[in-house]
C-alpha cells in the first residue's frame, strides 16, 4: 500500500459572536514568524459575520449600559484576574504568533493587558460631571455622560493583546458593547481571551471578536451604519480609508497612527543612560512599535563618541528565536514586512549612506529550523540626508538613522520636518533647554532623559499624520461616551 502523506494540523480559530464561537466558511493562513511556516488558520470574515456581530452587540447594549459602573467594574476586574491566572499561556502564544521575545510578552505585554482592565475598572468609578448655577435665571445646568452604543475597535499586529485590551477595557467599562477586529496576522491571544469572557461574567454580545483582513472585515465594521464609533490603531494609509468610509455616517473617530520619532541628544547628555536607553527605544520589539526612535540627532561635538558607543551596544543586542529568554529581539511579523524593511536599508546604501552594523554587515546564526524565519539584526545608518525616505517614512523595523546637528534651533526645525508627530525624546542636563525644546516639538508626547514611561491617566496620541484624538484615563472616558447638557428651571 502507498504511504499516506503526513497531514499537518493547524490551530483553527473561530469568531466569537453573541457569547459563542462561530465557525467561518473562509480562512486565512497565519505564519510563525520565527520559522516562516503556517501554524494557524484564521477566519476570513466579511459583511455577513460583521452584521451578525453588530446585531449581537446591539441586542446586548440596553442591559449592559443599564448596569452600574460598579457592576461593570467588578466584571472587568474578574476578567483581568483570569488573564493573569493564565499569563504564561498567553505569553507563549503571543511570542509564537507575533515573533516578539518571550521575555517581552511575559514581563511587559500580557501584564499590561491585565492592567488595562484593572485600570479602567478603577477609573470608571471616579469620574465626575459638571454643574453650573444660573441663579439670576433660576436655572441649574449639569452634564451627563452616556455610552455611545456599538464600538468598532480595530487593533494592530505589533502589540496584539496589549492594544486590543487598551480599546476593549474603556469601551465596555463605560457601558458600550464591542465589535473588535484584531490583526489577521496576530489573532490567537484575542481568541484565547474570548474563552474567559463567560467565566468573567461578561454577558453574551457585549464583546464580539471578528477575525479577518482590513479590506473585508475591517471595511465592513467601519462602514456599518449601526457602529457609531471607531477606535483604530495602525497605519496612516489605512486611517485615510477609514475616514473616507466613515464620513457619510459622522462617526466618532480615534486614530492612533504611525510615527517617525526623533531622539535629540545634546552635548551635555548623560551618555551612560542615554546610549542604552536609545538602543532600547530604537530596537524594542524588533523596532515594531509606533513609539520607537528612528531618527537620532546628536550634537556635533559628541557625535563620534555617541556613535561609537551606540553601534557597540547595538551589536551586543542578541537576535534569535523568540522562545529563548536570553534574546533581546525576535523575528519580524512577516516575510513581506521583512523585505520592506530591508528595502529601506538598500535604498540608503544606494543614496550613499553608510550602514555601520546589522543588515548586510553582520551575520546572524539561528537553528536550521528557523533559517526561513523573518530575522533582521539591529541596523544603524549614518551619513544620510534628511530628505531621504529613510528619514521621512515609517520603517517600523530595527533600523535607525544617526545624524549630527549643531544648534538648538536647527535641530528643532529638522526634527519637525516630517509628516508625523507622535513622540520624541530629548537628552540634556539643562532643564531650561529641555523645556524650550519640548514645547517647540510638533509631537503628542515628549520624553526627556527617559523613554516609554507611561501614566495611563495621561493622554496618548499624536499630531499631524500620527493621528486624531487622544486615549488615556479621562480622554478614553470622554471618547467612549457622549456628553449631554441638561438645564433645569427651578
Amino acid at each position: 500500500m502507498p504511504k499516506m502523506a503526513h497531514q499537518r494540523t493547524y490551530l483553527m480559530l473561530e469568531n466569537y459572536i453573541g457569547g459563542k464561537f462561530v465557525p467561518c466558511s473562509r480562512h486565512l493562513d497565519s505564519y510563525d514568524p520565527s520559522s516562516g511556516e503556517v501554524y494557524c488558520r484564521v477566519p476570513d470574515s466579511g459583511t455577513e459575520e460583521v452584521d451578525a456581530a453588530v446585531n449581537a452587540a446591539k441586542d446586548a447594549f440596553p442591559a449592559w449600559s443599564a448596569k452600574s459602573p460598579l457592576q461593570r467594574s467588578q466584571i472587568l476586574h474578574k476578567l483581568a484576574d483570569l488573564i493573569e491566572a493564565h499569563l504564561e499561556e498567553f505569553a507563549q502564544a503571543e511570542s509564537k504568533d507575533q515573533g516578539k521575545t518571550i521575555t517581552a510578552a511575559r514581563s511587559m505585554e500580557i501584564p499590561r493587558a491585565v492592567y488595562n482592565f484593572h485600570f479602567f475598572a478603577s477609573t470608571i468609578l471616579h469620574h465626575t460631571t459638571e454643574c453650573a448655577e444660573m441663579d439670576h435665571m433660576g436655572c441649574t445646568n449639569f452634564t451627563t455622560r452616556t455610552p455611545v452604543g456599538v464600538a468598532g475597535l480595530i487593533s494592530p499586529w505589533n502589540l496584539p493583546l496589549y492594544l486590543l485590551t487598551w480599546k476593549i477595557a474603556p469601551a465596555i467599562a463605560t457601558g458600550n458593547t464591542v465589535v473588535a477586529k484584531p490583526s489577521e496576522m496576530t489573532s490567537v491571544t484575542a481568541w484565547m481571551m474570548c474563552k474567559l469572557l463567560d467565566e468573567a461574567g461578561v454577558p453574551p454580545g457585549v464583546v464580539n471578536i471578528v477575525f479577518g483582513t482590513g479590506p473585508r472585515a475591517g471595511e465592513a465594521i467601519v462602514s456599518h451604519p449601526d457602529v457609531p464609533l471607531i477606535s483604530f490603531t495602525g497605519s496612516t494609509l489605512t486611517a485615510q480609508r477609514i475616514r473616507e468610509r466613515s464620513a457619510p455616517f459622522c462617526k466618532k473617530l480615534s486614530l492612533e497612527l504611525g510615527g517617525k520619532n526623533p531622539a535629540i541628544i545634546f552635548d551635555d547628555a548623560n551618555l551612560d543612560e542615554c546610549v542604552p536607553t536609545t538602543v532600547r527605544s530604537s530596537f524594542t520589539n524588533q523596532g515594531e512599535v509606533c513609539l520607537c526612535t528612528s531618527r537620532i540627532f546628536v550634537q556635533k561635538n559628541i557625535y563620534n563618541q555617541f556613535l561609537e558607543r551606540f553601534v557597540e551596544s547595538a551589536r551586543k543586542w542578541k537576535v534569535g528565536i523568540p522562545s529563548d529568554p536570553t534574546v533581546n529581539m525576535g523575528a519580524l511579523i512577516s516575510k513581506e514586512h521583512l523585505e520592506k524593511v530591508k528595502s529601506y536599508v538598500n535604498l540608503a546604501k544606494n543614496e550613499g549612506a553608510k550602514v555601520l552594523c546589522g543588515e548586510g554587515i553582520d551575520s546572524l546564526e539561528v537553528p536550521d529550523k528557523n533559517k526561513m524565519g523573518y530575522f533582521l539584526l539591529p541596523t544603524v545608518i549614518t551619513e544620510i540626508k534628511d530628505s531621504s525616505r529613510c528619514m521621512q517614512e515609517e520603517i517600523f523595523g530595527p533600523v535607525t538613522c544617526v545624524v549630527p546637528f549643531e544648534t538648538e534651533e536647527e535641530v528643532i526645525q529638522r526634527a519637525n520636518n516630517v509628516k508625523y508627530g507622535l513622540a520624541a525624546t530629548v537628552w540634556s542636563q539643562d532643564i531650561g533647554r529641555i523645556y524650550r525644546v519640548a514645547k517647540k516639538l510638533h509631537t503628542g508626547m515628549v520624553w526627556t532623559n527617559c523613554w516609554l514611561i507611561r501614566d495611563l491617566n495621561l493622554p496618548f496620541g499624536g499630531v499631524k499624520a500620527s493621528g486624531i484624538g487622544r486615549e488615556g484615563g479621562k480622554d478614553s472616558f470622554e471618547f467612549f461616551t457622549e456628553v449631554k447638557t441638561i438645564t433645569i428651571k427651578h
